[in-house]
């Protein structure tokens, strides 16, 4: 007899490097109907120290990238302890964490999440599940994306699924299966030039908006191989870095046309992802802010209701998805889709570490 309820701890780092989101959660599951509240929720930022690593890390050697780990782990289990605390969260059932992606080549078999060492469960003092994509890439899958499984289980009140981070990815119903996939870099790039500026990212998307439209950019991003494949299929720091700015960087112009260019490139291509161009279309993850970002996307896509929720789900969802992927892990249950990935069945991904 499974429990009903469950108070667990999600974890995520994205590829934008804005922080890590820990989100307390208490999920309740009636007749495999579920419902969640958000108890406490934080986002941690990195130091400048720690963004820089994270971002050489895909350089680095295997010695090197090992190092990388144990540090990254010790700073995250340092982090969920402090929140643990910080909150006086009791009778936690785990802590479900994603650590944060450093290689995503599943073409090559291969996925690194650095900080899901076995010591994360000692620092924290509590049983921790992680580790969610090695296993799915070992049975042919892409190990991306994971988060589907929970718009199916929290959100299927929406149409489509649509997460704006360092890349964007989308998921929904089709032919009785989720369909799931990366669409683009977003905040990867957007950011990249903001910090060329100075800035951070580019506030409410006001630096794209005062560039112009290369349209000769825009076309050679639009014809990249990628966007013509068919799913499943992902993506990592490595085509932005192997392919995307390299592209870019081949424009002499300013960069602010750079970022109005690639900000038009997002919503086009965010617009040809969705094949049924009405309904409710539901936007969370920081380039939600974006409101030049999300204006383009609204003129791609005339007919489409876009929702962007409040800053609660807007910013801590995949935080709130990765708790109940732990959940799931612990009841045993099916929380990987191949449909999704590709992978050679649906199956129930996921390490758990106890602490001694």
């Amino acid at each position: 007899m499974f429990n009903k309820t469950y108070k667990v701890i999600g974890v995520m780092s994205g590829t934008s490097l804005d922080g890590i989101d820990l989100a307390a959660v208490e999920f309740t599951v009636f007749n495999q109907n579920w419902s969640f509240n958000i108890l406490e929720k934080e986002t941690v930022s990195y130091s400048e120290l720690w963004v820089n690593q994270l971002k050489e890390a895909v350089t680095y050697s295997e010695e090197k990238l090992n190092q990388l780990n144990e540090n990254y782990t010790l700073l995250l289990g340092g982090i969920i302890k402090d929140f643990i605390y910080k909150y006086n969260l009791q009778d936690i059932d785990a802590v479900c964490s994603h650590g944060h992606t450093i290689l995503h080549q599943p073409q090559n078999g291969f996925t690194l999440q650095i900080g899901n060492l076995p010591k994360i469960a000692e620092i924290v003092g509590t049983k921790i599940v992680c580790d969610f994509r090695v296993q799915d890439v070992k049975l042919g899958g892409q190990g991306a994306p994971l988060v589907p499984i929970g718009d199916r289980i929290l959100f299927s009140q929406y149409d489509y699924c649509l997460n704006l981070g360092g890349f964007s990815n989308i998921s929904f119903e089709g032919k009785n299966n989720r369909i799931a996939f990366d669409i683009s870099p977003v905040n990867t790039v957007l950011n990249f030039y903001a910090n060329k500026l100075g800035l951070d990212y580019d506030d409410k998307g006001e630096i794209s908006r005062s560039g112009n439209l290369n349209s000769n950019l825009l076309n050679e991003l639009n014809a990249l191989e990628y966007y013509s494949k068919s799913f499943p299929k992902s993506l990592g720091f490595e085509f932005v870095k192997e392919i995307v700015l390299p592209l870019i960087e081949k424009y002499s112009i300013a960069i602010e046309d750079k970022m109005q260019t690639f900000t038009e490139h997002i919503a086009f291509q965010t617009a040809k992802s969705i094949p049924i161009k009405n309904g409710k279309l539901l936007i969370t993850g920081g380039g939600a802010y974006n409101i030049f970002l999300i204006e383009r996307m609204q003129f791609h896509l005339p007919t489409m209701k876009l929702i962007i929720p409040d800053s609660e789900l807007l910013e801590f969802k995949e935080a709130l998805i990765f708790a109940l992927l732990g959940v799931l892990k612990l009841r045993n249950e099916i929380n990987v889709l191949s449909s999704v990935t590709g992978a050679k069945m649906d199956h129930c991904s996921g390490v758990i570490f106890k602490k001694n």
